[in-house]
């Protein structure tokens, strides 16, 4: 009797865990997800001539419009105009360029910490998830070097 009962409890879990598996699964399968691209340029010209902003899109572009494939049988060029492609419609935060007159200027990247912190808090509570942020610098560093960006990409994804 023992055994029977063993048994039962057995196959009875069994079927629960498989079943919760196939939930499982599922959901994975047939989720979706909205992806979103903050992006910090700063400026690294010095005496404090650029210009450095938090832009954040507010209209959506479906990549799919704007690809062609390119084979070894078919090398036609991609048609896709550039004014269908820009977005005019998006969110400009101002930032302070990481250097003045007297050169860099710490304070400025305290404040651009707490601007970005406070668009990063902001986009958390509307329930965005931080999924990556990359970063590059932009500048030939040459001996006239006289130009350059700090950039960061913030990718934030959250379910649909």
């Amino acid at each position: 009797m023992k055994n029977v009962i063993i048994l039962c409890l057995t196959v009875v879990c069994s079927i629960l865990s498989l079943k919760a598996q196939e939930q499982h699964v599922e959901a994975a399968t047939h989720s979706n997800w909205e992806v979103k691209v903050i992006t910090s340029v700063e400026s690294i010209v010095p005496n404090g001539l650029g210009r450095s902003r938090l832009i954040s899109a507010n209209e959506d572009r479906d990549f799919k419009e704007f690809t062609s494939e390119q084979t070894e049988d078919d090398n036609t060029r991609n048609k896709s105009k550039r004014k269908d492609i820009r977005v005019k419609d998006f969110e400009e935060t101002k930032l302070l360029n990481f250097y003045n007159l007297g050169g860099i200027r710490f304070q400025n990247i305290a404040a651009n910490d707490a601007v970005i912190s406070s668009k990063l808090t902001a986009m958390l509570a509307e329930g965005w998830d931080l999924a990556f942020v990359t970063s590059a610098v932009e500048s030939d560093a040459g001996g006239d070097d006289g130009q350059g960006i700090f950039i960061t990409r913030y990718i934030f994804k959250r379910k649909l």
